[in-house]
């Protein structure tokens, strides 16, 4: 595929940060920024299919140790998309197996010349331990159960593509809401867009305690179905898990997943999101995974646009310029 001309300058000025750590301490303003940022990125590229070389020169690597096969591979088709080069770290191999630490595997990669290092760890709060001690970019890509920016990022961007503004629309959040690091993301982002949110699932796995957040809760999705303009259904993380939080596969099913029956009580440009992988039949059955409203591909298609956007402004020339001032006068994960 040909590389495409493309002018980054015509990019607003509003991003100072080295690093994209979480959407909860981001403003407003920034976290519009990021989504026009993708936008400009997906349309420059012809729907994330055509080459741009505005990171031509740079390196970006992928430091997962956790599986992943969406999130990873995005990252690394979004940084080739944008000329860059991309390093696949694989921890069973590496020299953390010999006994070094995490902070002097990621300092070596540095001292390598890498310009961004895009993090998963089971661990939350390892991306902004590792931003603590590296002065190059660091991108989160899902800690735990605490935060996963770029996939709260590509389902409002999958969602602002049909609805323009989000202030006002009502997205509930259904499923493994204590053990979601996705859902998180998209309840801060959301929220600072305008847009209400309501928590949906069985009372093991979505606390009262999170209105104090500002968010609403149910236990019954058949409550909010007909209420909601927006549903994305989250996976059961039995991974994470250490005790079953209902009695069966069959008896969650029947209760919180989206049906066709469902479908029909909700308004008619409902629209559906599922953050892969999909458990067809689970949370989500297969005639509502393909139905119209459907924006499941759509939002794998936006992760590029959005991570090409993130690295773009993390690592890009004049967002490596801003992170530089910023990290030498201030000292400081920014």
């Amino acid at each position: 595929m040909p590389a495409t001309s493309f002018e980054p300058d015509a990019f607003p000025d509003g991003w100072g940060h080295r690093n994209l750590l979480d959407l909860e301490r981001l403003s407003t303003a920034e976290i519009r920024l990021l989504l026009d940022t993708a936008a400009r990125f997906k349309e420059a590229t012809e729907g994330c299919r055509r080459k741009l070389s505005v990171l031509t020169g740079r390196t970006i690597v992928n430091l997962f140790f956790e599986n992943s096969t969406r999130t990873r591979t995005s990252f690394s088709l979004a940084a080739r998309r944008l000329g860059a080069d991309v390093v696949d770290f694989a921890a069973s191999s590496s020299s953390l197996s010999k006994g070094e630490s995490f902070i002097d595997t990621a300092k070596n990669l540095e001292a390598m010349g890498v310009d961004a290092v895009v993090v998963r760890h089971a661990t939350p709060g390892t991306p902004h331990l590792l931003a603590n001690h590296l002065s190059v970019g660091v991108i989160n890509a899902g800690d735990g159960p605490h935060e996963h920016p770029t996939q709260g990022l590509l389902d409002i961007f999958s969602i602002r593509e049909h609805r323009g503004d989000l202030a006002g629309a009502t997205v509930g959040l259904v499923g493994d809401i204590a053990h979601s690091r996705t859902a998180r993301s998209n309840m801060w982002g959301l929220m600072k867009l305008g847009a209400k949110v309501i928590l949906c699932g069985p009372p093991t796995l979505v606390s009262q305690r999170w209105r104090e957040l500002g968010v609403e809760v149910s236990h019954d999705l058949d409550a909010i179905v007909p209420r909601c303009d927006v549903l994305n259904l989250l996976r059961i993380q039995f991974e994470r898990q250490n005790t079953r939080p209902f009695p069966s596969v069959r008896e969650y099913a029947h209760l919180y997943a989206m049906t066709k029956e469902r479908l029909k009580r909700a308004k008619r440009d409902l629209l559906i999101l599922a953050p892969g992988p999909i458990n067809r039949g689970v949370e989500v059955t297969a005639e509502v995974a393909d139905c119209p409203q459907s924006l499941i591909l759509d939002q794998v298609t936006n992760g590029l646009a959005v991570r090409m956007g993130v690295l773009w402004l993390t690592c890009g020339s004049r967002g490596s310029q801003a992170a530089i001032t910023a990290h030498g006068q201030q000292g400081r994960v920014v």
